[in-house]
């Protein structure tokens, strides 16, 4: 059997990875000059970077086990850290960190010895996770998220601190937009899991090294192809692209490019129209170097610290998690103030806020680079509708973090629609038939 995959993003590697593990010969189609989709490395003032910072937690099985299959190590490539939300800058400042330890002792000590959150709101927060837990994080309806925070009347520090930038962080969506049953299902695979499943996964390498790269080697030791600057426009009734024909093919695209395949055939117009009605998040990633010398108390910061003007969110120190030493990531989810600002009137707020987060004088910036994915996730809306992974088109099958049903935009979301896609084709046409 041979099988085309559209798309060299995470979610088509995920494909043809299981594929040719299967003894399947994957041919991959990609558009651009490299693999990674809107997961990869980009060169920055003479440094290879991300096009955006991207975080891992323990709760992405899918992910850490393709890429242990591929050769890439997840304990060499990620660093693993207990989960730990810091705002130094807000008043007071707010720490929250899980220990080491059994689940749920885990979670009940983390929420009860935070710092700068009341008495009452680790109460409440307890009773909310027991809430979703009896409930087995199913709603009775999906509303927004700052609906069910308000319902189970999550307020103050914890709710500026741990449920919302937690729901920025899965959904890419503000809480006013997001799907609470979509937050609900993240809930129930991180804190509502194992203690590792908690655990921060930051990249200690570039992204290209973390799966593209050994995904590629992969697949072409057994007999597949990655054909990279190959751009295929159409696909016709007998599966075939520029004149080569496949038995099966796997569509892992972005929603948006992916609508204008469907809309090609009156089979699969309705998913092309349920795509077409999609909304699109922007996120941001601000590199800024310093001199070598500056280093963040922690790898991760948090930068609200509560004032409305604020526009930081996330600040990452890129030197230990492998970067070079001084460069220093700021990300930006979702829409807001900050995509209003020109890169430079950006760079120089972002650097104010570190500034008064860790209440200290830095050094003047010596670069920055700004790197804005305009349409990087959906809008992770309430009922938001999700085609099947096999559509109605013979032959063809649909791969992307938006396939993933019950599950937000996000590497984990696009790998577990990559495997669903290859083992539906394995099923439908087996290997030894």
């Amino acid at each position: 059997m041979k099988v085309a995959v559209i798309g060299g993003g995470w979610a088509g590697l995920a494909a043809a990875v299981e594929l040719a593990d299967a003894g399947v010969k994957a041919i991959v189609f990609e558009t651009a000059r490299q693999l990674g989709g809107r997961a990869r490395s980009v060169e920055v003032n003479g440094h290879t970077l991300d096009n955006g910072q991207h975080i891992l937690v323990g709760a992405y099985r899918e992910t850490l086990r393709l890429m242990t299959r591929v050769g890439a190590d997840p304990e060499r490539l990620l660093k693993r850290l207990p989960l730990e939300l810091t705002f130094p800058g807000s008043q007071p400042p707010f720490r929250l960190r899980l220990p080491r330890l059994p689940a749920p002792l885990h979670l009940a000590i983390g929420l009860f010895t935070t710092h700068g959150a009341s008495l009452a709101e680790k109460i409440g927060a307890v009773r909310f996770m027991r809430f979703l837990q009896a409930t087995d994080y199913q709603l009775d309806a999906d509303c927004t998220v700052a609906a069910l925070l308000d319902r189970h009347a999550q307020r103050g520090s914890l709710r500026r601190h741990l449920w919302e930038p937690l729901c920025l962080a899965a959904l890419n969506t503000l809480p006013a937009n997001a799907s609470a049953q979509i937050f609900a299902n993240v809930l129930r695979d991180s804190l509502g899991g194992g203690r590792a499943d908690t655990d921060l996964l930051l990249p200690a390498a570039d992204l290209d090294r973390l799966f593209p790269l050994a995904a590629a080697g992969f697949i072409r030791a057994r007999g597949g192809e990655i054909r990279l600057s190959t751009c295929v426009e159409h696909i016709d009734d007998e599966l075939t692209i520029a004149g080569e024909t496949f038995d099966r093919i796997i569509l892992a695209t972005a929603p948006q490019h992916a609508a204008a395949f469907l809309a090609q055939r009156s089979e699969t117009a309705n998913i092309a129209a349920m795509l077409a009605s999609y909304a699109y998040e922007p996120i941001g990633t601000v590199y800024v170097g310093y001199p070598p010398t500056l280093k963040l108390p922690f790898p991760m910061l948090g930068l609200d610290s509560g004032a409305k003007e604020n526009l930081g969110q996330w600040v990452f120190d890129r030197a230990p998690l492998g970067g070079p030493p001084g460069v220093m990531s700021f990300v930006l989810s979702a829409r807001g103030a900050w995509d209003e600002r020109d890169n430079d009137a950006l760079a120089a707020t972002l650097h104010t806020e570190l500034e008064a987060a860790l209440q200290t004088s830095l050094p003047p910036p010596l670069w920055h680079q700004v790197i804005r994915e305009r349409r990087a996730t959906f809008s992770c809306r309430p009922d938001l509708p999700r085609p099947p992974a096999k559509t109605a088109h013979r032959g063809l099958w649909l791969a992307g973090d938006y396939v993933c049903a019950g599950y937000p935009a996000t590497l984990e979301g696009a790998v577990r629609s990559g495997v669903a896609a290859a083992l539906g084709v394995l099923v439908d046409h087996p290997t030894s038939s």
